[in-house]
């Protein structure tokens, strides 16, 4: 990295890669005092000139349908990664054989032995990598932090979170990657579980074992006929093609500081948009966080005067150092939403680039997530309990 700046350059113009490249720009303006300004340098997409056009829209200063020569060019320090699932892990691994910094939406690979290479790689490249968990970097979870940290609500016994979504409800929603195991995996349970996993991961520390069970509702779905993502469109006589993972996860959990919990994850929903929402138990109070009113936690404490108990709703704000961004005054409940948590996440990003602590969440985290979600996958296929050691190289 030269001077003050920190050059970027994303692979994939998406929903993921728009949200990212407002990101990049909204941290150099909210934040006054980073220690390094990102410049949007370079754009990588799959064709010329759907990589230019975004890169005008977004903002680069270059595009290339060539993500390989980007990772290599001297002048991009890190490497943000966008794209789906199973592209994952050669992008990662160019990157950080190049020496770049590397930013990764999750999960970080489709397959356990992949993620193990990549995060193996990168301790011993020395770059930095982040992964891309918004759902911890909110003001609420991380408020929640400080809470049970502080012993607000005595010893953490019982975790339940859950992250349902509708769109794939809709039979007629076309097939795409999502369904694919070799393409991304799992289905709802990587998707949308992860998030639920990194919450867990980040409250209650490590799983020791898992209990899983999966459903798949709608087993197969026609062919994309036009659009993309959820707004794909089939042709009315369009091929039926088989969806090959899972359309709704549940799972028991135990944490290894032998707390009990569940997770679940649902694409078929109906209604449920952003149906993320967690709560931590504990011998002194309960902790809840609506991810649709994810500026506000609700907290019961035992420890209150009787005639004063029952849940109260805490907004979160200033107690959160990267709210000052938004709002440099001692404020609560602002109100930020998906897209302003994607700035949080630079900000912490670039503050872990430019100190010795590092970033975080970073490949070692993404890699513990990978296992949590492997092992629920095999507990579900074997019906038996695993331990999340036995997946640990």
């Amino acid at each position: 990295m030269a001077g003050k700046t920190l050059n970027v350059g994303l692979i994939g113009s998406g929903f993921m890669g728009q949200a990212h490249a407002d990101a990049w720009r909204r941290a150099g303006l909210l934040y006054r005092n980073l220690a390094l300004q990102p410049v949007l340098h370079t754009l990588a997409d799959v064709t010329p000139a759907l990589a230019e056009e975004a890169a005008r829209r977004y903002g680069f200063q270059h595009s290339t349908a060539d993500w390989q020569s980007m990772v290599n060019n001297p002048e991009i320090d890190i490497v943000d990664i966008t794209t789906p699932n199973s592209m994952h892990f050669d992008m990662a691994l160019a990157a950080i054989r190049a020496g770049k910094h590397v930013y990764c939406e999750k999960p970080l690979t489709v397959s356990l032995q992949e993620a193990q290479t990549l995060t193996q790689e990168a301790e011993r490249a020395g770059v930095k990598t982040i992964m891309a968990f918004n759902n911890i970097k909110t003001p609420a979870a991380q408020l929640a932090k400080q809470m049970i940290e502080r012993g607000d609500i005595g010893t953490p016994t019982r975790f339940r979170g859950w992250f349902d979504q509708g769109f794939f409800n809709d039979p007629n929603l076309p097939w795409s990657w999502r369904c694919s195991r070799e393409q991304a995996g799992s289905g709802s349970l990587g998707d949308l579980g992860s998030h639920v996993v990194s919450v867990a991961q980040y409250l209650m520390g490590p799983i020791k074992s898992v209990v899983g069970q999966e459903q798949l509702f709608i087993e197969t779905r026609p062919a994309a006929g036009g659009g993309s993502g959820y707004g794909a469109q089939a042709d009315k006589q369009a091929a039926q093609l088989n969806v090959e993972n899972d359309d709704q996860f549940q799972a028991l959990v135990t944490f290894e500081n032998r707390a009990g919990g569940v997770i679940e994850s649902s694409r078929i929903s109906a209604g449920k948009v952003f149906g993320i929402a967690w709560e931590v138990s504990g011998t002194e109070g309960t902790i809840i966080m609506d991810g649709e009113r994810f500026n506000e936690l609700k907290i019961a404490r035992y420890g209150d005067a009787k005639h004063d108990r029952g849940f109260k709703t805490i907004y979160a704000g200033s107690q959160v150092e990267q709210f000052g961004g938004f709002f440099g005054f001692d404020f609560a409940g602002g109100g930020l939403g998906y897209f302003d948590v994607k700035v949080i996440e630079i900000y912490d990003l670039i503050k872990g680039l430019s100190s010795d602590a590092g970033c975080f969440p970073d490949f070692r985290f993404g890699l513990e997530n990978q296992q949590i979600i492997e092992a629920m996958v095999r507990s579900s296929a074997s019906g038996e309990r695993v331990e999340i050691a036995s997946l640990r190289s």
